[in-house]
């Protein structure tokens, strides 16, 4: 019996100190420029190029669309994976909302300059907000930021240091420990990982209008993770779930009722 035992603990002590070597990798997987459709005009959308720098100097480039009619602009905070150019089919999607949008990529990802990391992800973010409000003149008062899988900690890292007009979260999660505890429940793997991404804790103290988005088939992300996030937010607050959609497919398997529920959102007073 100790002959089975020993090699299978050492298997997956091994496994587990690969995780957590590799635990950036897991995290972070960023598409650099050329990576990614960089050919937008096949795609037929305003798209402005949009440079800027973080606070600690990092050079991090976006995409402003802007809608002759908007009053409201979408701050995107896009998820761990790819660059903006693989969320080309949603934009042309949330267009029809006739919203101004302005899409970034965090540092390492797509044209931005840098390494990805969580405290860099919230500076990133936080330098878009401000890259909006004084370089665009964009009201404050008439930004919702947005933000997807990853992006929804970023998001709402960044709406508690910047107030804003509301904020949508779609495939969200309470913790990265919480998520880490899925992945190994019957090893500690939460409490040794560096990451943190502590939403369930930062949402508390927010208190304005809040739009939550899960696609009920997502198993990355299950839907009683944002149901558990939605809990702990303060109202206003509203949940909409998607009965056929997995975790990166929202806009595309809800169509006109993900585009609905994002229009009347916004459209509250």
């Amino acid at each position: 019996m100790l002959s089975f035992i020993i090699p299978l603990a050492l298997g997956v002590i091994g496994g587990i100190i690969l995780i957590l070597f590799f635990e950036h990798k897991i995290v972070y997987h960023p598409y650099r420029y050329p990576a990614g459709n960089w050919n937008t005009s096949l795609f037929n959308l305003p798209i402005a190029e949009c440079a800027f720098r973080a606070t600690d100097n990092v050079m991090l480039h976006g995409w402003f669309l802007r809608h002759d009619t908007a009053t409201i602009t979408l701050l995107w905070c896009h998820g761990n994976a790819g660059n903006i150019t693989h969320r080309l089919e949603q934009i042309r999607m949330l267009r029809l909302l006739k919203v101004n949008i302005f899409i970034f990529d965090y540092r390492g990802y797509g044209k931005s300059e840098g390494e990805p990391s969580e405290q860099g992800l919230y500076n990133d973010a936080l330098a878009a907000f401000d890259y909006l409000a004084q370089q665009k003149n964009v009201n404050p008062q008439n930004i919702v930021i947005y933000g997807q899988s990853l992006g929804s900690a970023v998001a709402i890292d960044l709406a508690t240091k910047r107030s804003c007009a509301g904020l949508i979260v779609e495939s969200s999660f309470p913790s990265a420990r919480v998520i880490a505890k899925d992945m190994l429940p019957w090893f500690p793997l939460h409490l040794l990982i560096k990451s943190e991404f502590n939403s369930i804790e930062k949402i508390k103290s927010l208190t304005l209008p809040l739009l939550f988005i899960h696609g009920e088939k997502d198993d990355i992300i299950t839907i009683h993770h944002g149901k558990e996030l939605f809990a702990a937010a303060n109202e206003p607050k509203l949940f909409f779930s998607i009965p056929e959609a997995g975790h990166n497919d929202c806009y595309f398997v809800g169509g006109a009722s993900y585009l609905r529920s994002i229009q009347e959102f916004i459209a509250q007073p």
